[in-house]
Order: structure tokens, then sequence, then C-alpha cells
């Protein structure tokens, strides 16, 4: 990493302010629970009502006095802001309270630099904070702002803020490139899965939902999971089976939080990819939470944000172990579409529900039958068998080869026309829907 972050366990005063304006708030007990995720110890919370933010401290001078002496009290090594702060705000905050002053989005690419596992998750995390860092550089060298007369004193002064800023671009350009490769190699892992009609599903949600826990249950596997926010960070992919619809290809994703930082969604853009180009969103939800509808909101607007805010979506109400009287269930729409299951990734409840519900939303368009082959069929045969849409064969009484398929409607008439075969009936919805056009259906 390019940035090594201090060791844990430093005392931090804790500053949330509160603005009127309802766009502007932040949750103190979600403050609270990203600044024990870094590892810091919380010594002093500190609430501060303003209307707007002050330009020089963020707070008031009167309250700047009280944070150093709670500074001072609890030999406090850090204060941290749950809101963004400039540069300028910083370096006058830590003049003041002669201590490290850490705002919301340096929080979180905290916790991102801990979470970083894989090498492609530790580029994202210096890609951000090397944007982050970019405008802070001036705080390192303010000694050498401007020019002095005397001997030893003519310093080189702006020219090592602008040696550095090269330094920094070099580097974020040569990460890029490498994000870059990273995100065409993703490209054709998802184009030969797509060559192989295999659905791609991505585990969306926001943080401590519960991902990587029904992540494991699904597919069997030992992904860290934790209850604290960001445990993962690096993607992984696993192929499962879903009866009634065979292999599908499930992604954990790095969990979303309110006002994730815009220079944070870039940088994990190549992660995020997986999710924009999934044929299904299982948007997990912690049921329990008493702040679940505006977490749902938050998500969307992630989702939005990446463009995969029109994609499929079906939301998982995870956690009802934690709620009374709360049965595993799905719920449909009034058209009769699943739109909702409620489970349990820690217990297993309801996880039948969910393949069921999965099955459905992506098996609209399959086709489930048999088809009778003879000898001069083998090319037909083998494309099915390319295309993974062979479930079994088999001969019948009379020695005839009859091959049992699955697979989208599309593809098995688009091959059945190429072999010279009758095509598949239409379905009664688009038959009708041709005849209302005016259209010839088949």
């Amino acid at each position: 990493m390019f940035f090594e972050r201090h060791e844990g366990g430093e005392h931090a005063i804790l500053v949330h302010p509160e603005f009127s304006e309802d766009s502007e708030r932040e949750d103190p007990r979600e403050f609270e629970e990203l600044v024990s995720s870094a590892g810091a110890l919380a010594v002093a919370f500190i609430s501060v009502s303003r209307l707007q933010p002050s330009a020089r401290f963020f707070v008031g001078t009167g309250k700047v006095e009280e944070i150093r002496q709670l500074v001072v009290a609890h030999q406090a090594e850090v204060v941290i802001f749950n809101h963004s702060l400039t540069p300028s705000q910083e370096r006058n905050l830590e003049r003041a309270l002669q201590c490290r002053v850490l705002d919301r989005t340096g929080l979180i690419l905290d916790i991102f630099a801990q979470r970083a596992r894989t090498h492609e998750g530790k580029l994202q995390v210096e890609l951000a904070q090397l944007h982050y860092m970019s405008t802070r550089l001036i705080r390192g060298w303010t000694h050498l702002e401007r020019q002095k007369g005397g001997i030893g004193l003519r310093g080189p002064g702006e020219t090592q803020l602008e040696t550095d800023r090269r330094l920094l671009r070099a580097r974020i350009k040569a990460i890029m490139k490498r994000l870059e490769r990273v995100r065409k190699q993703r490209d054709q892992g998802r184009r030969s899965r797509r060559r192989a009609q295999i659905p791609n599903i991505s585990l969306v949600g926001y943080t401590n939902a519960g991902k990587s826990t029904l992540f494991n249950r699904l597919t069997d596997s030992d992904v860290y999971a934790a209850d604290q926010l960001f445990a993962t960070l690096d993607p992984t992919l696993r192929r499962i089976d879903v009866d009634e619809l065979g292999p599908v290809v499930l992604a954990d994703t790095v969990g979303f939080i309110r006002h994730l930082p815009h220079r944070l969604v870039e940088a994990f853009r190549a992660t995020l990819e997986e999710s924009v180009q999934s044929d299904l969103l299982l948007h997990i939800v912690d049921a329990a939470d008493t702040e679940r509808d505006d977490n749902i909101l938050q998500v969307e607007q992630v989702l939005d944000e990446i463009g995969a805010g029109e994609l499929p979506v079906l939301q998982v109400y995870n956690k009802i172990d934690l709620m009374e009287s709360v049965a595993p269930s799905i719920q449909r729409n009034e058209a009769g579409e699943i739109e909702r299951v409620w489970c349990s990734a820690a217990t297993g409840e309801g996880i039948d529900l969910l393949l069921q519900a999965i099955g459905e939303r992506l098996g609209n368009d399959m086709v489930h039958m048999e088809l009778p082959l003879d000898h001069s069929q083998g090319r037909f045969r083998a494309r099915l068998y390319a295309l993974g849409g062979v479930v079994a064969e088999h001969c019948d009484e009379s020695g005839e080869m009859r091959v049992e398929v699955r697979m989208p409607r599309q593809d098995l008439s688009r091959l059945m026309k190429e072999a010279g075969l009758d095509p598949l009936p239409v379905p009664e919805e688009e038959y009708l829907d041709r005849l209302a056009a005016g259209e010839e259906a088949p």
C-alpha cells in the first residue's frame, strides 16, 4: 500500500454535526460502528448543531476549545468528524487541537485499507487514497510554502509540492492502467459465461446486511463474514446449481453506505461492474434494522450511480431470526411476480424459498422438454451440449434417441431453425401480443 495506516487502538474523540438539511444528516450510531470497525476506541462523543459549517474550523471556536480540552483530558490521538472536511479545515483543526484530525471519508478509506486482501483490492484502495491525499499534501510541507532570504533558507518552496503532485499523478496513472487490465480480464470472464448461457447474480446491499453470510450459506464457502461494517471488500465469485435452472454464478460484492465517497465508487468501478453486468441483483436487506427503509434508498442511489438501477432486482429481507413472529415467506406483486423473500442466512430459514425465487425469476423464458433425435442430427446435438442445454439423454423403447434439454427459448428456437426442425410454439402471451400488433405468429 502507498499509505500505511497507523496501528489500531487509538483513543478518539468523535464529533457528530447535525444540520437542518435532512440530506446532510448522518447516522450517529453508524458513525460509532465505523470508528469501532477502524479499530479506534471512542473516549468522547460530541454533537454539534449548526445551520451551516464554519469555513475555518467547520465548527465554532467555542466548540473547538471544548474539543481541545477533551483531547487533553483523555490524551486522545485523533479527532474524527462524521462529515467531509476541506483540507484547510483539517489543517486549521490540527493546529488548534494539536492532534490528528480525520473526516468521514478518511475514516472509510482507513477501514478499506485494513480490509483489502487481494492485489486488485489494494490497488483500488490506493487509488482512492491517492485522490484523497492529493489535495492534502501541503500540510506536510508548510515549512516550504514561501521562499525565504538568507543562507540556508532558500528552500525549493512550491517546487517540492509540484514534484510530489507529479509523482502522485504518475502513480495514479499507473494504477488506473493496471485496473483497466483487471476490468478487461473480468469482461472476458463475463463473455465466457454469457457464451455458456450461465446467468450472473450479484449480492448487493447496505454494509453489514449479511451478504457474505448468505453467500457462504448458498455456496458452502468460507468467505470472511463478521458483524462489522465493510467486512467484505474483495469480490468473490462462486458457481452454484439451482433446481430447474442449472448453474449460475454468484458474486459477493462490497457493501454500500450513506454518502459513499464518489472517489471510492470510481476506484471500485472494476469491482462494481460485476453488479452492472448481472442478470439479477439480490438486494440483501437487514430486516431487523430500524433504518431499513432508508438503507434501501441509499443502496438504490448507488446502483443508479454505477448504472445498475434498471437491472432486475429481488429483495432479500435477511436476519428474520432477530425479529419476533416473522416466518420465512415469499412476497409477490400485483402481477404475481416474486419481489421479496424473507429468510435468515445465519440459521438457514427460508433459503429453500430464496432458491425457488431465483429459479422463477431467471427461468421465466426457459424451456424444459424432451427432443427426439436421429443419427443425422449429430451437429444439432453437439450444439446443445456446447451451450450447456442438455440435462440428460436416453433411448426409448423403440430405440430412438431422446435428449432432455433446458435452455432459453430463444436459443433453442434458433438452433432448431438452423437444424431444419419445426420451430417451438410461441408462448400464449407473445402470440396474443403479435396478433394485437397485426403480425403473423407461427
